[in-house]
C-alpha cells in the first residue's frame, strides 16, 4: 500500500530555529511511516512518500500533481495545503501598508484548486484525505514578520483582522470543501490544540511546527488513517 503526503513546508518538515529554517528529519510523513511499521495492529507493507515542498501553495501543487501524485499511483493521497495560500507578500505590505492587499492565492482560486486536486485523484481511483491547517501562534508570527520587515507591517495587520483571521477563513473553507465532496478529513488543527499548550508545538516563527508538533501531527494522522485502512486490509 502506498500513501503520498502532498503539501507544503508542513509536509516537508520545515521548522524555524533562531530565525532560520531547518528541515527536520522526523517530519509528519516520517512519523507516519514509523507508526505503520511498528504497529502490530496495522496493515503491513505501507510505503509513505513525502511530496512536500517549502513555500508551495495550491497553485503550485496543481502544477506538480501529475508528477508527484498521479504518476506514482498511490492508494491514498494526504492533501495538506493552505498556509501559504492565505499568506501575503509581506515586503509589499511593509512598503505600502496603507493600501489593500490580497492573499497570495485568493480563496475562490484556492477552493477551485483543492476541488480539482480531489477530482483528479479520484479519477485515478486514489482516495483523497484532506488535512486541516495546523494552528498558528499569531503573536509569535507578527514578531517574526516585524523583525524581518519592520514595524510598519503591524498597522496593516491590525486593519485586515490579522493573519489568524485569514488562516481560520481558509481552514473553514477547506472543511466546507471536504463536506461538499464527501472527502475524509483529519482535523490536525483540533488535535494539536487539544494536545496541550500550542506554543509547545510551534517553532520560533509562530507558523511552522517544531519536532514535538510534527510528532503530534504524524500520530494524529496515523490514528485516523489507520481506522480507515485496517478494516479493508
Amino acid at each position: 500500500m502506498k500513501i503520498i503526503c502532498f503539501g507544503d513546508s508542513l509536509t516537508r518538515g520545515v521548522s524555524f530555529v533562531k530565525g532560520r529554517p531547518r528541515i527536520l528529519k522526523d517530519n509528519y510523513p516520517t512519523i507516519l511511516s514509523k507508526l505503520f511499521t511498528g504497529n502490530t495492529f496495522s496493515v503491513e507493507g505501507v510505503e509513505v512518500l513525502n511530496k512536500g515542498v517549502f513555500n508551495d501553495n495550491s497553485d503550485l501543487l496543481m502544477k506538480r500533481l501529475d508528477k508527484d501524485v498521479l504518476m506514482e499511483e498511490p492508494d491514498y493521497v494526504l492533501i495538506s495545503v493552505g498556509g501559504n495560500d492565505c499568506n501575503f507578500v509581506w515586503d509589499e505590505v511593509a512598503e505600502f501598508p496603507e493600501v489593500e492587499h490580497t492573499p497570495i492565492v485568493p480563496i475562490a482560486k484556492y477552493t477551485d484548486n483543492v476541488k480539482t486536486i480531489v477530482e483528479k485523484v479520484r479519477e485515478r481511483n486514489i482516495i483523497p484525505v484532506i488535512l486541516t491547517l495546523p494552528p498558528l501562534a499569531p503573536v509569535q508570527y507578527y514578531q517574526f514578520l516585524a523583525d524581518k520587515y519592520g514595524n510598519s507591517i503591524s498597522h496593516w495587520i491590525s486593519l485586515c483582522g490579522g493573519i489568524e483571521h485569514w488562516h481560520g477563513l481558509y481552514n473553514r473553507q477547506l472543511q466546507r470543501i471536504a463536506d461538499q465532496l464527501n472527502v475524509l478529513t483529519i482535523d490536525v488543527r483540533s488535535c494539536l490544540r487539544q494536545a496541550g499548550n500550542i506554543h509547545d508545538f510551534i517553532s520560533d516563527d509562530g507558523i511552522h511546527l517544531n519536532a514535538s508538533g510534527y510528532e503530534k501531527m504524524g500520530t494524529a494522522v496515523f490514528q485516523e488513517l489507520n481506522k480507515l485502512i485496517v478494516p479493508y486490509a
